[in-house]
């Protein structure tokens, strides 16, 4: 629902122990309900997306990957039927 202010409604409901937990942790942080759920749903909304958008290696399969791109093993005749019978699709 919109308020046409570029601002859009979010509603949940949700069990009274985890509302009574939510308005606990703002009025420790001196924010108001609102504000502490808006900025730590954005956080996590955050760290979810960076963790599918970043693929992180440890060092050792970053030098494998790197490897890999570096020198990639040479196409087997199975892939390289594979790869004629692509183009000829493509021609035709």
């Amino acid at each position: 629902m919109s308020t046409g202010t570029g601002y859009k409604r979010l509603d949940v409901r949700l069990p009274e122990e985890q509302k009574e937990l939510i308005e606990q942790a703002a009025h420790l942080l001196g924010q108001s309900i609102r504000a502490f759920t808006v900025a730590t749903l954005t956080r996590k909304a955050e760290e979810v997306v960076e963790r599918f958008r970043v693929l992180r290696l440890s060092n050792h399969d970053r030098d494998l990957f790197l490897n890999a791109l570096d020198t990639p093993p040479k196409p087997n005749e199975r892939l390289c039927r594979a790869s004629i019978r692509h183009n000829e699709s493509i021609v035709h």
